[in-house]
């Protein structure tokens, strides 16, 4: 599968700061990658230093003084990487609550709602489903310090807040879960999306309580606990503003039909 995918943002700097982009698609065993990644404020270039953090994520740091700051990045990706067996550390972080999975507010509740049965893929797909039908795709509806208690309570809000609604009732009922930024051809409003990945039967399998895109074409930049892990900027210092952010994913030939129950391993 051949996947082409980009990202350009234009942001405000307006006290010198240090910033952090995760934009960039994670490296992974298998998966051809062909990039560009150039940043530059007021027209002259500015060479970041890359970190390499868990799951193939690359967090592009460096300082800048004031000015307009442009990033451009590009890629094509060939093939799909393999599932990757999570470590002990990894099956442990991931079922506890977080900054925006608040797991432990929701035991009680998702106890009621979805049981005690064993953690499988049947009841990952179930509490997904369950989102999806509950909360309401609204464009603005939320803060960006909302979290899963805010999304259940408000029954709306986009992506991330998908995410962390069904990640948080995943742990609450002992499903490691995960939250994923990805590159997503097809979806609707085109955006960077977030994805959850729960393991359950072995695996890692995404899980899109939206229906925006289909899973097998998604392409990870980051993973982490929260949204709080895998931000596509974040700032330390400085005031910014994002003046203008434009992403673009493609797939080659026709988007494939997902029904998003079937089991899928992000690749």
């Amino acid at each position: 599968m051949k996947r082409d995918v980009s990202a350009q943002l234009e942001v405000a700097i307006t006290a010198p700061t240090t910033v952090e982009f995760q934009i960039a698609v994670a490296r992974q065993p298998n998966l051809e990658l062909t990039e560009s990644l150039v940043f530059d404020l007021d027209g002259w270039i500015v060479n970041p230093w890359e970190i390499t953090g868990p799951h193939g994520t690359r967090i592009h740091k460096f300082s800048v003084g004031t000015g307009t700051l442009r990033a451009n990045y590009s890629a094509t990706v060939l093939g799909a990487a393999p599932p990757q067996a999570p470590s002990d550390y990894d099956l442990a972080l991931y079922l506890r609550p977080s900054r925006f999975a608040e797991s432990d507010k929701l035991l009680g509740f998702a106890a009621t709602e979805f049981g005690s049965g064993p953690p499988d893929a049947e009841l990952a797909a179930r509490v997904s489903a369950w989102v999806g039908r509950r909360i309401r795709y609204v464009a603005g509806s939320s803060d960006p310090i909302d979290g899963a208690v805010e999304t259940l309570l408000s029954g709306a809000g986009v992506c991330r807040d998908f995410t962390h609604l069904v990640v948080a009732l995943l742990r609450a009922v002992k499903v490691p879960a995960r939250v994923v930024s990805v590159y997503a051809p097809g979806c609707s409003p085109m955006d960077f999306h977030a994805v959850a990945e729960a393991y359950v039967d072995g695996s890692w399998r995404a899980l899109d309580a939206t229906g925006l895109a289909p899973r097998s074409t998604l392409v990870r930049i980051a993973t982490g606990r929260d949204a709080s892990d895998v931000a596509f900027l974040d700032n330390h210092g400085g005031e910014i503003i994002v003046n203008s952010l434009r992403v673009t994913a493609f797939v080659e030939g026709y988007l494939p039909f997902d029904d998003h129950v079937t089991p899928v391993s992000l690749g």
